[in-house]
């Protein structure tokens, strides 16, 4: 169901042909990278977090982490990531498919400065072997997000 509800989302900016599938699993930064044949830092990895205010998705390069202050001075209390149980439930999307697509409108999103540096990043499509190329721009138009945050470490700026 989440590669399809990606899909549809994506269909409304004419991008659901767009859709890269793979043989062999994308489901992690390293998997990814290999399967694209990119750096690790160019896969737009989709984070999960439980806040007092419902889910949120946090999008950022594949070569940062959350860096747990940062994160809990913009949000206002501890980084708790999903489970994987939770991920699926509140995303639709199943671990190492989560993407900024086709998510319930109450989760909300949000894109890091960590992929501003790549011309074309490479978010998941709602499985474990697909992924979409797309602009900082694009990637901030189709996911509907709340705005640009800086809440990672870890990568080279």
């Amino acid at each position: 169901m989440s590669v399809e509800s990606a899909r549809a989302h994506l269909a409304q900016f004419g991008k659901d042909n767009a859709i890269l599938f793979f043989q062999e699993s994308s489901a992690t930064v390293e998997l990814a990278a290999h399967a694209l044949h990119t750096q690790p830092g160019r896969i737009a990895k989709t984070l999960s977090f439980l806040t007092e205010d419902g889910p949120i998705l946090i999008v950022c390069a594949g070569d940062a982490r959350i860096d747990n202050r940062r994160y809990k001075d913009l949000f206002h209390q501890k980084a708790k990531m999903l489970t994987p149980q939770q991920v699926e439930e509140y995303t639709t999307h199943p671990v190492g498919g989560v993407c900024p697509f086709g998510v319930p409108e109450d989760v909300k999103i949000y894109l890091d400065e960590s992929l501003k540096r790549f011309d074309i990043v490479y978010p998941a499509c709602g499985s474990g072997n697909s992924a979409i190329p797309l602009t900082c721009e694009e990637l901030a138009q189709y996911s509907a997000c709340q705005g640009w945050v800086d809440v990672c470490k870890d990568w080279e700026r």
